[in-house]
């Protein structure tokens, strides 16, 4: 059956920052020009926002040109930074670092602890109230190409299809969105990304991507042990030298505070399960007090891009482009990068906007937004950063650190040489054998909790009866191959539990794989030794619905 179309001068993956705002600044500028830009957003999450996870501390430099009036318009920065900690942890002891230690790029002065779910919602409304169209619930799942191989729009996918493949009474057929031009803002580890970075041979020029695992809590905590507009991050333990990590605490208003840690996936401990660790961190002796008499009242995951500018593939192909965390501009030192997505967002707004008005027919190469990366703050930012998280893989945490303070401090990140990533983290685990095990406290069920509790806390619902949207190229490696030599550590990296390895009544072990429980992270995409699982989409609107996050 040939699809339903509809078609758009510009067709946005993701209404995440990057997405919403190239949205707005398109049609912000067809106004100006007064040149009509149809622009259409597709979002997978059930609502924009569902599926937004960040710290978050923003930086609102990018929303200040996008939108300079945001605080008249409601946006809700309802939470400026007041005070910042940075705490070096030992597995009893704390030393606060002066902040005057510490380079200017990771002070947090005129900044905002937000609900970047929030936030995009926000941006959502100032995007419709423009013309922008945006549809909720429905998941791209598939690139479209005209005959000159250009991009030409993404096609969503079929909904009401069971999990032997047959069509249920509630079969829709997916739609296509034909676009000019395509922004994809997927957000890190993007699954139409994936499959543009080699078709188009994004990576030839730059370094594979390095990866992080964000978790993340809502806590409601004891009125006396909140402090409205405190930042505190933590280095060192519980994570090893060898192993990258550290933690955020942000206390927003209403008594609420975001507790997350991060561990870096070039971890090399098949027997490391990173969830542990940051439930094992809140037991620490500076952390547990302030949580004590709180709630839980949230929980979401997310991985995150660590690469930095070695990372960042070229940006534009025949026909799209990629925007925000698709291509990968966090700044690591900063631990920030909302900002930098919107303004790339804006960038290729920008690029796009001109050549439509000018005439462009569409389905060309924007090179003038690559152009204008390499000449804006978001190239500056990530340059003088650059070589933090290489030198911790490097030399560990404690040197890498010293040089990266040391290079942004003294320098201001500009001594001349690029340190280069050591290897893509599916390749950094050793055999189970020769690591040491690692034991793990029982959660308490009132500081820290097990997986799946909180996984109930991330609001995640899938439509059980649908293809498993977490495939496997080969269904014998699990338990053939990983299972023997890393202990099968997809038991352990993802943190919703969605991978176990089943022992029944003395019978042979089993790979089972819970889709349901996904939170839509892509650890397990990343992280698979063997490189053998591919997260695709699934049915639109399923996964987490994150509240306030």
């Amino acid at each position: 059956m040939e699809r339903e179309y509809m078609e758009y001068d510009v067709v946005i993956v993701g209404a995440g920052p990057s997405g919403l705002a190239a949205a707005i600044r398109l049609r912000q500028l067809a106004e100006e020009k007064g040149h009509d830009i149809s622009v259409c957003v597709l979002e997978k999450g059930s609502e924009v926002g569902a599926h937004i996870l960040s710290g978050a501390v923003l930086e609102p430099r990018a929303l200040n040109e996008l939108i300079p009036d945001w605080k008249d318009k409601g946006a809700p920065l309802n939470t400026p930074v007041k005070d910042e900690k940075f705490l070096l942890l030992t597995e009893k002891g704390s030393l606060s670092v002066p902040l005057w230690m510490l380079p200017a790029q990771t002070h947090n002065k005129g900044n905002y602890i937000v609900s970047l779910g929030n936030v995009c919602r926000w941006m959502a409304e100032q995007a419709e109230a423009m013309g922008v169209e945006i549809y909720p619930g429905f998941a791209a799942a598939e690139v479209l190409y005209n005959d000159a191989g250009a991009v030409m729009g993404v096609a969503t996918g079929d909904m009401g299809v069971a999990k032997d493949g047959h069509h249920k009474d509630s079969y829709q057929q997916g739609m296509e969105l034909r676009a000019k031009y395509t922004l994809f803002a997927e957000g890190c580890r993007g699954s139409l990304g994936k499959q543009l970075e080699a078709r188009f041979e994004l990576r030839r020029d730059c370094q594979f991507q390095t990866y992080g695992l964000g978790m993340k809590e809502l806590w409601e905590l004891d009125p006396s042990k909140h402090q409205e507009g405190l930042v505190i991050h933590t280095a060192l333990w519980p994570m090893n030298d060898k192993t990258w990590g550290g933690s955020f605490i942000y206390h927003l208003e209403n008594n609420q505070a975001y507790v997350g840690y991060v561990v870096g996936l070039d971890y090399q401990n098949p027997h490391l399960f990173p969830y542990m660790e940051f439930q094992r961190f809140k037991l620490h002796p500076a952390i547990k007090p302030m949580l004590e008499g709180g709630k839980r009242i949230a929980y979401g995951a997310r991985a995150l891009n660590e690469g930095g500018l070695q990372s960042v593939p070229k940006l534009v192909f025949p026909g799209g482009a990629f925007i925000g965390c698709e291509a990968g501009f966090l700044n690591v030192p900063k631990i920030k990068g909302s900002h930098t997505a919107m303004k790339s967002g804006m960038l290729a707004a920008e690029s796009v906007a001109e050549a439509l008005i000018g005439g462009d027919e569409g389905y060309g190469v924007i090179e003038s937004y690559e152009e204008a990366y390499k000449t804006s703050w978001i190239y500056e930012e990530l340059h003088a950063a650059r070589n933090m998280r290489p030198a911790a893989a490097r030399w560990g945490n404690r040197l890498g650190f010293l040089y990266g303070g040391l290079d942004l401090k003294l320098f201001g990140g500009k001594l001349p040489w690029t340190l280069k990533h050591h290897k893509p983290d599916h390749e950094c685990l050793k055999p189970a054998s020769q690591m040491p095990v690692i034991e793990y406290p029982k959660p308490d069920g009132v500081i820290t909790f097990d997986r799946l509790s909180n996984v109930f806390f991330s609001n995640t619902n899938h439509e059980e009866d649908q293809p498993v949207h977490l495939t496997l190229a080969d269904a014998s490696i699990p338990i053939a191959k990983n299972l023997p030599t890393y202990d099968e550590p997809a038991q352990r990296y993802c943190p919703a539990g969605v991978y176990e390895v089943v022992r029944e009544n003395g019978s042979d072990p089993r790979f089972q794989i819970n889709a349901q429980n996904c939170v839509h992270c892509k650890t397990c995409d990343i992280k698979d030794p063997e490189q053998n699982i591919n997260w695709v989409v699934p049915e639109g609107g399923g996964g987490p619905n994150y509240p306030n996050m």
